[in-house]
């Protein structure tokens, strides 16, 4: 699968979601609580499609650039996220709980999906090799 189409189903997803989110809480957000929601799922999903981004341009490289770019590029996104959520509590005055809470329950959920599309990609490929 594509960057770009991993992208869109993450979009999608999140989209889709934050909407039903959003609908069922019937209005009951305050418009910091949404904006703490928003970032925290953006957040989550462009940490998702960075890390799908790092597999498959690391893939059919060496073993080394495969470590490399994924341990590399994992503490990058660690240490972003972590810079991004301490900006956005004590610069941008974010609420704390919509904000930790739609990070973290989107990052597990994508992580999931990443998990799984990975994996297919993997036994794809395997499949092919040992058809060759």
């Amino acid at each position: 699968m594509s960057v770009g189409r991993y992208a869109g189903i993450v979009g999608a997803a999140v989209a889709g979601t934050l909407a039903a989110l959003v609908v069922a809480l019937g209005g009951r957000l305050a418009p910091a609580d949404l904006t703490a929601l928003l970032i925290g799922s953006g957040l989550a999903a462009a940490n998702s499609v960075a890390a799908y981004w790092l597999v498959v341009w690391s893939a059919g490289r060496s073993n080394a650039w495969f470590f490399r770019a994924i341990l590399g590029g994992m503490l990058a996104r660690m240490a972003f996220m972590l810079v991004s959520v301490v900006a956005g509590i004590l610069l941008f005055g974010l609420p704390r709980i919509p904000l930790v809470f739609s990070l973290l329950g989107y990052f597990v959920a994508l992580l999931v999906l990443e998990l799984a599309v990975v994996s297919r990609r993997l036994s794809q490929h395997a499949g092919r090799t040992e058809a060759a």
